[in-house]
């Protein structure tokens, strides 16, 4: 609810008269320098490189969790939901550059449509409540968490601009020391919170995608514990630290500082030019027709099997919502075009309409499902 309200409030102050006002709030720039570190950015970026890399670290630990000891540990529940996520990246990218495939700039966004939003995907199950049966929510989740971890690659690979050996180097000696103190036994979460910010530092500096250093920083903050209680494992005291603050700050900043969208001047010419095109029809029809084309082929040919109490309709529907890209698919709109106002908010254009378009037609198609016990 904190994330729906600040993307509307965004888009109402996006035009109101205050428009200006927020506008020159994001612009505003500040920071402080240590010795020959300067770290001096405009509001806008400290939450993008910033804050982001704190919800890249809570999304870290949730992916460890879930390789350790949860959902993605057991082979017989992984493979039916990877499947359809790898095929719930690739569709929406393909179908981004056939729509762009004359505009080399504008491809710099194929990654855009390839994201689900695990917030706003799950948010849109819970209101269905006892209409979707609990191994559905379960196969959503789990394929929402590989589709992050395929966006954490993506971002890596293809998102990096000039590179610096130095703060490279910089960043393989903090690494270094959180691996020593993990493989030190040390259970303390000082010491790698301390690290791991002077790693972001590092990372921030290198040309590598700050939020990065967040993931890397939850691989190595230690998770068994040898029968201790929840409370007591590092990993998950900082989980629980930081879920709150993700969803009621981090995210809700986010959406406000990157959701708001003029609408003055917009037509439907506005909505089929091919960039907002290319990301709407990624979600909406890429993102259904990959999950399902994922899924589906790994139930023909036995392999796997509907998540228990679904229909293939009820599939479909989860497919739908698959199509949410929100605040992952913004993030990566703002790597593909830094700087470029006009690319920018056509993003936004693109990725306002399709996640829409996904969760109304989902939550419709799963409406009219029986309820379950």
């Amino acid at each position: 609810m904190p994330l729906l309200i600040a993307a509307i409030a965004a888009l109402v102050l996006a035009n109101s008269p205050l428009a200006g006002a927020v506008d020159g709030l994001l612009k505003t720039r500040f920071g402080f320098s240590l010795g020959p570190i300067v770290l001096n950015k405009p509001v806008l970026l400290w939450i993008n490189d910033g804050l982001m890399a704190v919800f890249f670290l809570l999304v870290g630990l949730e992916i460890k969790r879930e390789i350790v000891e949860g959902a993605l540990s057991q082979p017989s529940q992984v493979a039916l939901p990877v499947v359809a996520a790898v095929g719930g990246m690739a569709v929406p990218a393909l179908v981004y550059v056939a729509v762009n495939w004359s505009d080399p700039t504008a491809l710099r966004g194929w990654a855009i449509p390839a994201a689900t939003d695990i917030a706003f995907s799950l948010g849109v199950l819970a209101a269905l409540g006892n209409r979707v049966p609990l191994a559905l929510k379960v196969f959503l989740t789990t394929l929402a968490i590989v589709d992050d971890l395929g966006s954490i690659v993506v971002i890596a690979i293809f998102y990096t601009s000039d590179l610096s050996p130095l703060a490279l180097g910089l960043a393989a000696l903090f690494i270094a020391g959180l691996a020593i103190l993990n493989f030190a036994g040390v259970r303390r979460l000082l010491p790698y919170l301390v690290l791991g910010t002077l790693l972001w530092v590092s990372v921030l500096k290198s040309g590598v995608h700050a939020t990065l250093a967040g993931v890397v920083i939850a691989m190595f903050i230690p998770l068994k514990s040898g029968g201790e209680s929840d409370e007591r494992r590092p990993a998950i005291r900082l989980e629980h630290v930081i879920k709150p603050w993700s969803a009621w700050l981090i995210m809700p900043v986010f959406a406000f500082a990157n959701a708001g969208l003029p609408l003055g001047g917009l037509s439907l010419a506005s909505l089929v030019a091919p960039l907002p095109l290319g990301i709407m029809a990624g979600l909406f029809v890429g993102k259904q027709i990959g999950i399902m084309l994922g899924a589906g082929l790994l139930i023909a040919l036995g392999v796997a099997r509907l998540p228990q109490g679904a229909t293939w309709r009820s599939l479909y529907g989860v497919a739908i919502l698959g199509g949410i890209g929100f605040t992952m698919s913004l993030f990566v709109g703002t790597l593909a075009f830094p700087d470029d106002a006009t690319r920018e908010a056509e993003v936004r254009l693109g990725v306002l309409a399709g996640s829409l378009l996904s969760a109304l037609t989902g939550w419709l198609v799963l409406r009219s499902q029986r309820k379950f016990a």
